[in-house]
């Protein structure tokens, strides 16, 4: 049996682009946690049957829309939490960049996010930790580039 190439946490990356052309992208420092989730928007249509117009109808789906969901934690760094409230306060969306780093390849979504919750959570004695949700804004362009 062939054991699967997986990869750790760290090599799933969510960089924030800046106004500069070309965009320069950075990781904010403090995430110790990331999900990145493809969301598929489906639209349910009853399907009859011609032969049988008294049967139960069953279900098709037809997919309306895609897009992205990005949900971050760790600790609230002094390093980056302007950089999450500017994004935050932002009317318009941000450049974004995730990449999955492979052994053998990356893959790469870029496109724009809003950011969506910004949470700060403070308990006594503890470090303050940072909470991030983040929703495409239009396409994230998938591109899988092999690693030489």
């Amino acid at each position: 049996m062939a054991e699967p190439t997986t990869i750790k946490g760290g090599k799933v990356k969510v960089l924030l682009g800046n106004d500069a052309s070309p965009i320069v992208y950075a990781a904010p420092c403090g995430f110790s946690q990331r999900t990145v989730t493809l969301n598929k928007g489906l639209e349910e249509v009853n399907i009859p049957d011609c032969d049988d117009p008294d049967a139960v109808n069953w279900l098709g789906r037809d997919a309306v829309s895609l897009s992205m969901t990005i949900a971050g934690e760790g600790v609230l760094a002094a390093e980056s939490v302007e950089t999450w409230l500017d994004a935050f306060d932002d009317v318009e969306s941000v450049p974004v960049k995730v990449e999955w780093l492979f052994p053998a390849k990356t893959i790469t979504w870029t496109g724009r996010m809003h950011v969506e919750n910004f949470e700060a959570g403070a308990q006594d004695g503890r470090r303050v930790t940072g909470n991030v949700t983040m929703q495409s804004d239009g396409k994230m362009t998938r591109v899988v580039t092999p690693v030489p």
